[in-house]
């Protein structure tokens, strides 16, 4: 499995885009209520614990002291969820995007009442983003000694043997 690429996620989220604002330019006034706040606190606990889990996996990886090792199966379901929070993040920054761009050109009571909410939530997004990547960072092996750094007798040996 490789990194995350940058392009996917642009992709997404403009498509996310596209069909967001589509949607809110043709169903925006038929459905009119606040735009909820618990998304925006939702994807934003999100960040916060990816970024907790980014830091807390990273020094336990690198076996920093007073850290346990950490278990690899563990390290290969963080991955799966940083690589599905990217995604996922994307899509919503696409969405929130679209759906902020569109509040600041309507003039209406109800889309200017609505726009911290969705500013809120598009920043909210990019920080989900931003952590997913970073936890995928920190799920990362460190990289081996070289054969040179090496002392010679330590060459017919494994990594953990004696």
């Amino acid at each position: 499995m490789g990194p995350t690429r940058i392009s996917t996620l642009v992709v997404a989220a403009l498509a996310a885009a596209a069909l967001a604002w589509l949607l809110i330019s043709t169903f925006y006034y038929d459905v009119t209520p606040n735009l909820p706040w618990l998304p925006v606190v939702t994807l934003a606990g999100l960040a916060v614990l990816e970024a907790y889990a980014a830091v807390n996996t990273r020094a336990r990886i690198e076996r920093r002291p007073g850290r346990d090792p950490v278990n690899p199966l563990l390290v290969a379901r963080f991955v799966v969820l940083a690589k599905a929070s990217a995604l996922a993040g994307a899509i919503f920054v696409g969405g929130y995007a679209a759906l902020t761009g569109w509040l600041f050109v309507e003039d209406t009571n109800a889309a200017i009442g609505d726009r911290p909410s969705a500013g809120a939530g598009l920043l909210a997004s990019l920080a989900l983003v931003a952590a997913a990547l970073w936890l995928e960072r920190a799920c990362r092996v460190p990289e081996q000694e070289d054969d040179e750094d090496r002392l010679p007798g330590d060459r017919d040996r494994r990594p953990g043997q004696r």
